[in-house]
């Protein structure tokens, strides 16, 4: 038997889209000597709506799994961002901005990872 699908996930989807999509344009700019960084901070940000979108379309303990690389992700594109802001390397204004989205995906994430305590 299927479980239905809770409500806010297509909105996780959403905010994390528009998360990566801050993050990858912030990431334009970077110095070459942080590129490494950028790269990083890229396959994370670009995993968190590829996995919550993936679990969607899966079952039982495989769509968890997804959602949860979906939240470790969001969870590494936080420390990622930081660190770039703290080096002056992006924006910090627009890096809060895709900062306080990819927190709202953890949270929503957190909500479809664990249904029953909510």
């Amino acid at each position: 038997m299927h479980q239905p699908l809770p409500q806010d996930h297509l909105t996780a989807t959403a905010k994390a889209l528009e998360a990566a999509g801050i993050t990858m344009a912030l990431l334009k700019r970077v110095p070459a000597l942080l590129k490494h960084l950028a790269d990083q901070t890229l396959r994370a940000a670009t995993s968190v709506p590829a996995n919550l979108a993936e679990g969607h379309g899966r079952f039982g303990r495989d769509r968890i799994h997804h959602w949860r690389i979906a939240y470790g992700s969001a969870k590494e594109v936080d420390v990622f961002l930081r660190l770039l802001a703290t080096a002056r390397s992006i924006d910090r204004h627009q890096a809060r901005t895709a900062l306080d989205l990819f927190d709202q995906v953890r949270a929503m994430t957190w909500c479809l990872i664990h249904p029953k305590k909510f």
